[in-house]
C-alpha cells in the first residue's frame, strides 16, 4: 500500500485538487462533445470555482451551468457571461437579481409551469432585454420538470408569446442513471431519456415553436452512453473531479481528482485508525444501490479500496487490521469522498496540486451560495 500523502506540510482537513487529473477529465469530456458535435456546458455546482470554470471554457465549453442565482453571480463577477441556471427560480428577491444579471450577462433559466413564466414576466416588466428560458422535462428522476408533451407545448407557446421572455429550448437531468444496475442499464436509461427529449422537441416544433437547444445532463449517462442526433448540448458536472461513486462507472480510481487530506490523530486499537476528517470535512452522504453504490464514507487513496467505516462530526474511523503497520499518529492520508459536490461546499479554499507540489490556492467563491 502507498497510502501516505505527498502533501504532509498542508494543515488538515484540507481539500486537494490534482491539476493533472482535472485537466485529463476536462479534455476527455470535451473530446466526447466534439466527437458528437454537441456543445458542452459543464455544471459548475461541482467545483464552484471560477478558475476551474475558465479551464473548462478554455478547452472549448460553450458556457457554464449553475444551480443557484448566487452561483451565477459569482461566475458573472469573475468574467463568465454565458450562464444557464438549470433550476426553477422562485421568489421576487431572486428574480430581481436575475434582472440585474441580465444587464451584463447572457443568463438563461429553467421553468416547468405557468407560475414561473408569470413571475419572470412580472420581474422583467419594462426591461429592454429579453430573458431566455428553457423548459425542464421530467425523464425518470422523479424530480422537477413537465410530465408530458401537451404540457410542454402549452408552456412553449406561452413563452413564445411573452414580451420579455425568449424560448431557448428544453433540458433534462437524467439523474436516475445513478441508480442503474449496470453500465448497460445506465446506457439504456440515457438513450431512452434522449429519445424522449428528441420527440419532445419535435412535437414543440410541430406546434409552431422553434426549439434551439435540446440539453441533457448527468455524469453517469455521459460516461456510459452515446449522444443521439438531435441532442444539441450536454451538461455533466461531476466529471471534472469524479469521486468514489463515479469511479465505479469507469473502473479507474486514478481519475478521482479531488481528495480530502486528513491527519491520523489516534490509533487506539490494533484495527482502529482515527482521522481528523469527519462529516464536516467529507459529508456523511452515501449512494445506496446501483452502479454508483458507495459503502462506507470514502475510500482511502492508495489502499486498494479500504473505506472509512463511519464518521462523527469531526472524526473519521477506519476499521482495518492492516493499517497499524503502515501508519503512525501524525501521518497524513487522502480520502476520496463518496460524493464530491457537497464535500467541496464544506471548504473555503482548495489546494491545486501537481506531483507533490502546491500549484496555487483556489478560493471556492461559490461556497455556500445556495440562494
Amino acid at each position: 500500500m502507498n497510502i501516505l500523502s505527498k502533501y504532509q506540510e498542508i494543515d488538515t482537513p484540507a481539500l486537494l485538487i490534482d491539476l493533472d487529473s482535472v485537466q485529463g477529465n476536462i479534455l476527455l469530456m470535451q473530446q466526447k462533445a466534439n466527437r458528437y458535435g454537441v456543445a458542452l456546458r459543464p455544471h459548475t455546482k461541482t467545483h464552484k470555482i471560477p478558475y476551474l470554470a475558465m479551464l473548462q471554457l478554455d478547452q472549448g465549453a460553450c458556457g457554464i451551468t449553475v444551480a443557484k442565482v448566487g452561483e451565477a453571480e459569482v461566475m458573472a463577477d469573475s468574467g463568465i457571461h454565458d450562464i444557464f441556471i438549470a433550476n426553477e427560480i422562485v421568489g421576487r428577491d431572486k428574480l430581481k437579481r436575475i434582472r440585474i444579471l441580465l444587464e451584463y450577462s447572457r443568463i438563461c433559466v429553467g421553468v416547468d409551469s405557468d407560475f414561473h413564466v408569470e413571475q419572470l414576466e412580472e420581474a422583467l416588466h419594462g426591461s429592454d432585454k429579453k430573458l431566455p428560458v428553457r423548459i425542464e422535462v421530467e425523464v425518470g428522476e422523479n424530480r422537477s420538470g413537465v410530465l408530458d408533451v401537451a404540457q410542454a407545448i402549452s408552456l412553449a407557446i406561452r413563452i413564445k408569446e411573452s414580451q420579455v421572455l425568449t424560448f431557448d429550448g428544453i433540458f433534462c437531468h437524467e439523474g436516475h442513471t445513478y441508480q442503474a444496475t449496470s453500465i448497460e442499464d445506465a446506457e439504456q436509461l440515457s438513450i431512452i431519456s434522449q429519445q424522449y427529449m428528441i420527440r419532445m422537441a419535435d412535437a414543440i416544433r410541430q406546434a409552431g415553436v422553434p426549439v434551439t437547444t435540446v440539453s441533457i445532463g448527468s455524469t453517469p449517462s455521459m460516461l456510459t452512453s452515446e449522444i443521439l442526433k438531435g441532442i444539441t448540448e450536454i451538461r455533466p458536472g461531476t466529471y471534472i473531479f469524479m469521486d468514489a461513486a463515479q469511479s465505479n462507472i469507469v473502473n479507474d480510481i486514478d481519475r478521482c481528482a479531488a481528495t480530502v487530506l486528513a491527519t491520523v490523530i489516534s490509533i487506539p486499537t490494533d484495527d482502529r485508525v482515527v482521522l481528523d476528517a469527519g462529516a464536516k470535512a467529507l459529508t456523511a452522504q452515501k449512494r445506496v444501490g446501483g452502479i454508483c453504490n458507495t459503502p462506507g464514507n470514502g475510500i482511502l487513496k492508495g489502499s486498494n479500496n479500504i473505506r472509512l467505516s463511519r464518521v462523527f462530526d469531526e472524526h473519521g474511523i477506519i476499521i482495518n487490521d492492516q493499517l497499524k503497520q503502515h501508519l503512525t499518529i501524525g501521518d497524513k492520508v487522502e480520502i476520496i469522498p463518496n460524493h464530491i459536490c457537497p464535500a467541496v461546499n464544506l471548504y473555503n479554499i482548495a489546494y491545486l496540486v501537481s506531483r507533490g507540489h502546491v500549484v496555487r490556492v483556489l478560493t471556492i467563491d461559490g461556497r455556500g451560495k445556495t440562494q
